[in-house]
């Protein structure tokens, strides 16, 4: 029995096994499909395909710094037993030193080009693997990058600085940002819509207290906590981690005034929600479906 190269993609499709063991596979099993799948089961090829339903919510984030390249990448598994292991780190360090080396704009892209490595890994472990996200810096010669991962990959950071920053200092300020989570560099890219929204909040919080002050106290008031808000938001004006007597502001003023260009922090799984199936829902929607006759 023939086959084409449809059929190649087909069992790729049905297996998530790379290209080349499903050609083999068909060959063997002389174009059988059912036969090829149960060839790959047999040598344990084909477990990324039974395991397509479960959820990768574990796992972590990794750096990658290759001179003036730097990659921060998270990578998701099933269980932090394989998180912490030493197979599933080797795949996440060879996939940030890929992103480092190639011209990649995506994560299709970073998984097309590693099907065989990714499903290899996933026969071997046993568990679903998914490249969730990455970053890549590409610096010049004004400029700098380090990465600084806490807590075996929980979290992660990526930052850009002047290159006259020591060693020391931006290492300093991937640790801040690690510890104290600021969204923003300085307050002048905090979008003007969110001061505006954070105002509201603050101005209604001022008015139904037990005894409202004039209109114009709380418009005061409500500045102040902005600088507040800012201080919380904004890596600047944080009070530095390890000397809170004194803002990172001051911290880089001290260093010859560098800059912090730009950063990154994930933290592995934010965001990740597990499925949860409506069983009552669902059949709820197919009688209803049927009900209409389509």
């Amino acid at each position: 029995m023939s086959f084409t190269a449809k059929d190649v993609m087909k069992l790729r499709e049905q297996t998530g096994v790379g290209m080349m063991d499903c050609k083999k596979a068909l060959v063997e099993a002389d174009g059988d499909m059912e036969q090829a799948v149960e060839i790959l089961r047999k040598k344990g090829m084909a477990t990324s395909a039974k395991r397509a339903d479960k959820v990768a919510s574990q796992g972590v984030v990794s750096a990658c710094i290759k001179g003036s390249v730097g990659v921060l990448v998270e990578v998701n598994c099933e269980s932090d037993f394989v998180a912490r292991g030493d197979q599933f780190n080797e795949f996440v360090g060879k996939i940030a030193a890929y992103i480092a080396d190639n011209d990649v704009e995506d994560v299709a892209a970073v998984v097309a080009a590693n099907q065989d490595l990714l499903h290899e890994t996933i026969a071997k472990i046993g568990e679903k693997i998914e490249i969730r996200r990455f970053v890549k810096y590409v610096t010049d010669g004004a400029h700098k990058v380090d990465s600084y991962i806490h807590m075996g990959g929980k979290i992660g950071v990526l930052v850009e600085m002047d290159a006259a920053a020591s060693d020391e200092l931006i290492h300093d300020v991937a640790l801040q940002i690690a510890a104290a989570n600021p969204k923003y560099v300085t307050s002048a890219e905090v979008p003007a819509e969110e001061i505006e929204h954070e105002k509201e909040i603050l101005k209604a919080q001022a008015l139904n207290e037990p005894k409202p002050k004039p209109i114009n106290i709380i418009e005061k008031m409500v500045e102040g906590r902005i600088n507040k808000f800012y201080k919380e938001v904004c890596l600047v004006e944080q009070p530095f981690v390890k000397d809170a007597d004194k803002a990172v502001k001051q911290l880089l003023k001290e260093n010859g005034g560098v800059n912090v260009v730009r950063f990154t922090r994930y933290t592995m799984g934010e965001g990740l929600e597990k499925k949860e199936e409506d069983l009552a829902a669902e059949v709820e929607a197919q009688i209803n479906k049927a009900k209409s006759g389509n």
